[in-house]
């Protein structure tokens, strides 16, 4: 079974089927911050989708970020670091990207295992 969520015309913001939760492309709800601010809303919202999907970042297995501006790297990776649990960092790619609307900073793409709770996993 495919668990689909918020599902609209175009996407879903999260597709769940076989134990594996994939996460839209997440952008900041307030694109006027700077890449530190949109960096930490893209993250809450990665939170809140991987909650609904009963897992957490702990079981993210690869993170797809897109950068509008390779410069922001280091300062968008002061925010990452904060919210990685160290010890089950993912796989990881950061590339350039030219991003739908200009005020957007980064768009980060999760796929996470969802543990299966009746197996005790």
């Amino acid at each position: 079974m495919i668990q689909r969520f918020d599902t609209g015309p175009r996407m879903s913001e999260m597709a769940v089927h076989n134990g594996v939760a994939y996460l839209a492309g997440q952008v900041a709800a307030d694109p006027g911050a700077d890449i530190v601010g949109q960096t930490t809303q893209v993250l809450h919202a990665i939170d809140a989708l991987l909650q609904r999907a009963a897992t957490d970042k702990t079981h993210i297995l690869r993170a797809e970020i897109f950068l509008a501006d390779m410069a922001d790297f280091d300062r968008m990776n002061e925010a990452w670091a904060r919210w990685v649990p160290q010890g089950a960092t993912p796989a990881r790619a950061t590339v350039q990207a030219r991003l739908a609307r200009p005020e957007w900073k980064i768009e980060i793409v999760i796929t996470a295992a969802v543990p299966n709770r009746n197996a005790g996993s």
